[in-house]
């Protein structure tokens, strides 16, 4: 598997109780979609969070963070977390919440 199940399992819980979650493998790992919407996923080498240009710079403050450049370009608005920061509640409950602030706010697909 390309990605670490055991943190997938740790976002799987986080999102257990929230309607309109859904899960599906994407570039190589796990993303996990609001109303269709993609909101956070899992990779080989930790994970990311879509937390929206507004929110991005409160998101990369936090140890752990930096900015998503998967296709070897940064994209903005969104992150990539370690996968030491993820075993930490208070770290990744607030990147949680910052992606759902602005992924909720998004329309259904």
């Amino acid at each position: 598997m390309a990605y670490d199940e055991g943190l997938s399992e740790i976002l799987r819980e986080d999102l257990a109780e929230r309607a309109g979650i859904t899960e599906k493998k994407m570039f190589g790992g796990l993303c996990f979609l609001l109303d269709g919407n993609m909101l956070c996923g899992v990779h080989k080498n930790g994970a990311m969070f879509r937390v929206g240009k507004d929110n991005e710079a409160a998101a990369l403050a936090i140890d752990g963070a930096g900015p998503m450049t998967f296709t070897g370009r940064r994209m903005g608005g969104m992150i990539d977390v370690v996968d030491a920061a993820l075993a930490e509640d208070d770290k990744r409950a607030e990147w949680l919440r910052l992606s759902l602030e602005f992924v909720g706010g998004l329309p259904a697909k």
